[in-house]
């Protein structure tokens, strides 16, 4: 087969992201049109109570994604990797990663999805007057000192998933100011850690460690800086075979929120975007602070710095895809080979021919603990009454609904209560693939028009990707919303549909019922132990 021409690998970027059960590497050229990609399927694991991935499980998934991705290079163009122009490193936000002076993981990661820090990040909201969520690395920490935990008196660094990575890379303790703003809050004004709650914050912990929080904390980097170079060791560390050259520069590290609204060009005030996966969040770029905190709503920052209300749901696609997986057994019994993507298309379509509310049927995707609506642990949930109009359609549509709950009930609160307003919200990840299905129902639960790129499936990768891009060929004082606008989304082509007012009414149906039921979820987190 005659091999493509691979573009100038000295204009190429490369955007890795690890996400909560895939990573992907994501190779764009100056244009960042993706012309290679790679992957590695991983899982979390559930040890000691709590959800993470080993250091070894970070290593051999990043290794393995790009190992994939060079081997498509070497697919498709007849050469070898050697060499980029610039690199990005995203990762799942939050979570608890710290370490000693030299270099040792103290504790187990900590991911985003556990809940052990509910009672620190409650104490947090109350003394800074502003909402910390229990997924966000201050409250871990707060929490493993005022449970007195040994380690912590051995601090010396405190990071995240892509700013260990970004670490191991280059050498540099660094993220960007979107990634930083899940870990601590961050003063717009100063693209800095808010210095009023790191004083309140240090006031809690003098007497407990030798150190204060910014003593621990990762360096903040806005989008268009470089953040460190490729070292040795570092290209052993991404590309054990060799290959791979010492040099390369690195954007800022940025978490998944970032990417995602990269990806989905939604950095400009007014715009925003939908995120979905394992979690779902929505990112809306606010013209102003909220009139006071939520405990629904995130406040962190765009990869330039500016602010954004996040509604982040710790559940969206597994139990989704659990029961895809299932079907897809039950075609196998019947000697029917059915791809993947065609059974998720097959079902999603099927459920368009269901009743606007689900016939009554009522599902809960609770995989994991659920913030959102109170629900402490995972206890995924499908409860239908006996006179219930029980059919597939209706049941595909339920789930499908479902996974986005919870994100109504957070949204409802921004566009309700503090009338936030929005020009455009575009929805991104593997859900969005089947075209319209899930889309329509994503606008009838926010009551807003939902536009979907053609970029929606490449996700967070890419949105990487493009941020190093950025930073290769800034202009003097571009801002980020205007590369986007003019260097990378125009021209592109997407679908926007606007809310469908019977499915409005069919999901406002499902949302009561939803909210109503809550309580027998919570039941079965109670009895079943």
């Amino acid at each position: 087969m005659q091999k493509g021409t691979l573009p100038a690998l000295e204009h190429a970027a490369l955007g890795i992201e690890l996400g909560s059960t895939r990573i992907k590497a994501v190779l764009t050229d100056a244009a960042n049109d993706p012309v290679a990609s790679g992957s590695y399927d991983w899982e979390n694991r559930h040890e000691g109570n709590i959800w993470t991935y080993t250091l070894d499980d970070i290593r051999e998934g990043l290794q393995g994604a790009y190992r994939d991705l060079a081997r498509d290079v070497k697919e498709k163009y007849g050469v070898t990797l050697t060499s980029v122009g610039a690199i990005g490193i995203s990762a799942m936000m939050h979570g608890y990663m710290v370490f000693d002076r030299q270099g040792r993981l103290l504790v187990p990661f900590r991911t985003w999805r556990n809940n052990t820090a509910a009672a620190a990040a409650d104490r947090l909201t109350q003394v800074f007057g502003y909402h910390i969520p229990a997924r966000w690395s201050v409250a871990h920490l707060y929490q493993a000192i005022s449970d007195g935990e040994p380690h912590v008196r051995d601090i010396a660094f405190q990071t995240t998933l892509a700013g260990y990575v970004h670490w191991m890379l280059t050498g540099r303790k660094a993220v960007g100011i979107g990634e930083a703003s899940g870990m601590f809050p961050v003063d717009p004004a100063t693209k800095q850690y808010d210095a009023r709650m790191l004083a309140l914050f240090n006031g809690l912990i003098a007497d407990k460690v030798p150190f204060q929080a910014e003593d621990v904390l990762p360096e903040i980097l806005p989008a268009g800086e470089e953040a460190g170079r490729l070292t040795p060791a570092g290209a052993k560390f991404l590309d054990p075979t060799g290959n791979l050259q010492a040099g390369i520069p690195l954007c800022p590290p940025e978490g998944d929120a970032g990417t995602g609204m990269v990806a989905t060009n939604s950095v400009r005030r007014r715009t925003g975007n939908v995120s979905a996966g394992t979690s779902v969040f929505a990112m809306i770029v606010l013209e102003r602070e909220l009139s006071k905190p939520y405990p629904e709503i995130d406040l962190v920052t765009t990869p330039a710095g500016d602010l954004v209300g996040m509604v982040h749901c710790n559940n969206c696609t597994s139990d989704l895809n659990a029961w895809v997986e299932l079907f897809g057994e039950f075609a196998k019994l019947l000697g029917a080979d059915v791809p993947k993507a065609g059974l998720y298309d097959l079902l999603y379509k099927a459920s368009e021919a269901g009743d606007k509310d689900c016939g009554g049927l009522l599902s809960y995707n609770y995989v994991s603990n659920e913030n959102i609506t109170a629900v402490e642990h995972g206890r995924p949930l499908f409860v239908r009454k006996a006179d219930n109009n029980f059919t597939l359609a209706n049941f595909m549509r339920c789930h499908l609904y479902s996974a986005f709950g919870a994100l109504k009930t957070g949204c409802d609160i921004m566009f309700g209560a503090e009338g936030v307003k929005v020009d455009r919200i575009t929805g991104h990840g593997g859900i969005f693939k089947t075209e319209r299905v899930a889309q329509s129902y994503l606008a009838a639960a926010l009551g807003a028009p939902v536009t979907v790129m053609q970029t929606a499936g490449e996700g967070g990768a890419w949105g990487m990707a493009v941020l190093a891009n950025y930073m290769l060929g800034k202009r003097r004082g571009e801002r980020l919303e205007t590369y986007l606008e003019e260097r990378v989304f125009k021209g592109k082509e997407g679908v926007t549909l606007a809310p469908d007012p019977a499915d409005v009414k069919g999901f406002t149906q499902f949302a009561q019922r939803y909210a109503e039921g809550l309580p027998i979820v919570r039941e079965a987190v109670r009895s079943m132990k």
